[in-house]
């Protein structure tokens, strides 16, 4: 593998430390993730299993022969009419930042959503999260909510925005 070439794939079960790891990092140190306590290894695999078990991808990104990011859609809420709607995730290891990686992992996602026949594509980002923001502006998301204050971390609150990218699917099966 070039050093500079990025490879995506599905993650697989023992890739869930490397996705911890990341996770984790996200969690301590920016305000992308509203949660203080980093994750366990149980908590990420339980994560995984329900992701796999309802047909949603989970994405990882290699570069230099390590997990440089990953990446993964869900349930934006669980009720059935919310069943074509999705809310992503996308987490880059701090030392990959600014490598194309997230725009690689968004890319993929919103390919597997509209061969799902997914309809509306949710991400929650932190208002302060500009970079976030502009990757996901630059695939066509929308912003439609700015909740005030509704997080609070590292002594501040925060604000949190929904950006929205919809498709043109029509209703079907979901498989």
């Amino acid at each position: 593998m070039a050093t500079n070439e990025i490879k995506l794939r599905d993650a697989r079960e023992d890739d869930l430390e490397a996705i911890l790891d990341i996770y984790n990092d996200v969690i301590i140190n920016t305000t992308a993730v509203y949660s203080e306590k980093p994750h366990t290894l149980q908590m990420r695999t339980q994560w995984y299993h329900e992701r796999v078990t309802n047909n949603f991808p989970v994405y990882v990104a290699e570069a230099e022969g390590k997990i440089a990011g990953f990446s993964s859609f869900g349930h934006f809420r669980a009720w059935p009419c919310y069943r074509y709607t999705v809310e992503v995730s996308v987490y880059v290891e701090q030392s990959s930042r600014g490598k194309g990686i997230s725009k690689i992992l968004t890319r993929a996602l919103i390919e597997r959503a509209n061969a799902m026949n997914i309809h509306a594509i949710i991400a929650g980002i932190s208002a302060d999260n500009e970079i976030s923001i502009k990757l996901h502006q630059s695939f066509g998301f929308k912003e439609v909510a700015n909740f005030k204050e509704v997080g609070y971390k590292f002594g501040r609150w925060l604000d949190l925005k929904f950006f929205e990218l919809l498709i043109d699917n029509n209703p079907g099966p979901i498989f």
